[in-house]
């Protein structure tokens, strides 16, 4: 069984794991250091680093999109055993990419990416990383964007089971994290237990 991280190269994915499962984790200043899908053994489950999709200098537009084309039939090849979905954002980042991909007429690969995982029923948790490089006064702000670019209505704390602003870096917000993942877990437990009960 696997809890899969995806997100844009750089908004600190692995850094994210090594928070979640003290693993030592390769990280690196430069985007798509991940190059390919890379496990991390939990007990009996697995923490799966994908890929980071999007822009990566001195990469050509047809790499970067076969990249994003095997994380999206990884997952969809995999579904079965993917019990938990995390998307990994920027917070500094995201409303600009955003705002840019819109002024071109074209869907972020963030939303699309978020819309994806909500098909495939695996309800992702958001991750907003870099919470610490935003003022506290213009963090509601900011969460509240996030939310709204991805069709969730704000304000941001009413999907305190589903957006998680952290920092990777200093450890803050991690505990919020976790704490989420375990109630995610047990749910999906317990839904397992419900369905053998009603066959």
């Amino acid at each position: 069984m696997e809890i899969v991280l995806v997100g844009r190269s750089n908004v600190g994915k692995s850094s994210v794991i090594r928070q979640l499962t003290g693993k030592r984790v390769q990280v690196g200043k430069r985007p798509g250091v991940t190059r390919r899908p890379i496990r991390y053994r939990c007990g009996k489950l697995e923490v799966v680093d994908m890929p980071g999709f999007g822009y990566m200098a001195g990469m050509s537009r047809a790499r970067q999109e076969e990249i994003k084309t095997g994380i999206v039939r990884y997952l969809e090849r995999n579904r079965q055993k993917i019990l938990l979905a995390l998307e990994v954002l920027d917070a500094r980042a995201f409303g600009e990419i955003v705002e840019r991909w819109e002024r071109r007429g074209q869907v972020p690969v963030d939303i699309e990416m978020f819309q994806f995982l909500r098909e495939l029923g695996l309800r992702p948790i958001v991750v907003v990383n870099k919470i610490d490089l935003i003022y506290p006064d213009e963090r509601d702000e900011v969460l509240d964007n996030v939310c709204e670019k991805l069709s969730m209505p704000q304000p941001w704390r009413q999907w305190d089971d589903v957006v998680v602003p952290i920092s990777a870096r200093t450890g803050e917000g991690i505990p919020e994290l976790k704490r989420l993942v375990r109630r995610r877990l047990c749910e999906l437990n317990q839904e397992r237990l419900l369905g053998y009960l009603k066959r």
